[in-house]
């Protein structure tokens, strides 16, 4: 059974930092694309940014220079530190893995989410 767990949202000032994680378990973590995404309230859920399973990296433009995607292969755990934080980064984050991202584009597995609240 394939599982994906985020940790690290909560409530943080603008300008603060905030570090999310996702653990795995149940895929070979090793040879799957990585991901995280957000949904804020009323709007689609977006890609904030993407890691390769060789740790090639790519962000949106809206996070680029504040927010950095890593992985480490030997605890099955993606990251996400978040930098310099906006109330316009307030969203529930969901980490995303799946080799068929390579050809579908989308991501098979999905975590349930971890609520980031930037206060003004």
């Amino acid at each position: 059974q394939v599982q994906l767990v985020e940790s690290g949202g909560g409530l943080v000032q603008a300008g603060g930092s905030l570090r999310l994680s996702c653990a795995t378990s149940g895929i070979i973590f090793s040879i799957n694309p990585m991901a995280w995404y957000r949904q804020a309230p009323g709007k689609q859920r977006e890609l904030v940014a993407a890691i390769s399973q060789g740790g090639s990296t790519n962000y949106a433009d809206s996070v680029k220079g504040r927010f950095t995607i890593s992985r480490d292969n030997t605890k099955n755990t993606v990251y996400l530190q978040m930098n310099s934080l906006k109330p316009d980064d307030t969203a529930v984050y969901y980490c995303a893995a799946g080799r068929r991202v390579l050809v579908t584009g989308r991501y098979d597995y999905w975590g349930q989410g971890t609520q980031v609240t930037v206060s003004s």
